[in-house]
């Protein structure tokens, strides 16, 4: 790099470095696809009970059958999203919040809500990366077959995976307003925390910048030298 575009030491005070709630331009994704989860499930519930008769059991299994396929398949969408954003999200969080959060406070029962998050998370993950593996090895099948059967494993993987994008439907919501608490908190704070650290910055450099150059010089001796006597 050249020394014209090296940043000077202005242009990153120590105390902005880093951003600690970086995780936080993640929460819009999440609250777009917690809400595509449950819309999903209301679609399904809207139109489930009219599929069946008095007992529950489906009028038409072929109608029933596909209204669920397409209810899982449209959650799992939602359920990836989670997959691609969420951990850091959680992570976040959890660096953020302090032990009274958990007890008491406007997100306690939230953090009551999410736990557990990290397991569905983990499970679905699980999940995509056994499907990615089974799409690997029908790499190279004649497109006909490939077609035919990447149909069935996406099925199979939306059926498997409809019980973690229900979980993150619930507590998907729980998680946002979660992280939008605590990064409003953190923007809260950061201001007097930032002039905090500016303060000691400039009283250090004021400091250092005081000191006398006389200061580190040699003191004089403490008795003069006895005059030369001429012979």
């Amino acid at each position: 790099m050249s020394a014209s575009s090296t940043p000077s030491s202005g242009d990153n005070p120590p105390w902005q470095a880093t951003d600690p709630l970086a995780w936080r331009r993640h929460l819009p994704a999440l609250t777009s696809a917690a809400a595509g989860i449950n819309e999903a499930c209301d679609a399904w519930d809207a139109i489930s009970d009219s599929l069946c008769d008095a007992d529950g059991w489906p009028l038409d299994d072929k109608a029933y059958g596909d209204g669920k396929v397409k209810r899982d398949a449209e959650a799992w969408k939602h359920a990836e999203v989670f997959l691609d954003h969420g951990p850091e999200v959680l992570a976040g969080v959890r660096a953020a919040a302090n032990g009274p959060d958990y007890v008491e406070g406007p997100i306690s029962d939230d953090l009551r809500r999410i736990r557990g998050i990290d397991t569905i998370l983990f499970q679905a993950a699980e999940l995509r990366h056994e499907w990615d593996g089974v799409m690997a090895l029908m790499d190279g099948s004649q497109p006909s077959v490939l077609h035919l059967y990447q149909e069935r494993a996406e099925e199979h993987r939306n059926t498997e995976g409809w019980h973690y994008s229900h979980e993150l439907g619930s507590k998907g919501p729980a998680l946002v307003r979660v992280g939008e608490y605590l990064a409003h908190r953190a923007d809260t704070e950061r201001p007097a925390q930032t002039e905090r650290a500016r303060v000691a910055l400039t009283r250090s450099t004021h400091n250092t910048a005081a000191v006398s150059p006389a200061s580190t010089q040699v003191p004089p001796a403490s008795h003069p030298p006895a005059p030369c006597r001429s012979r």
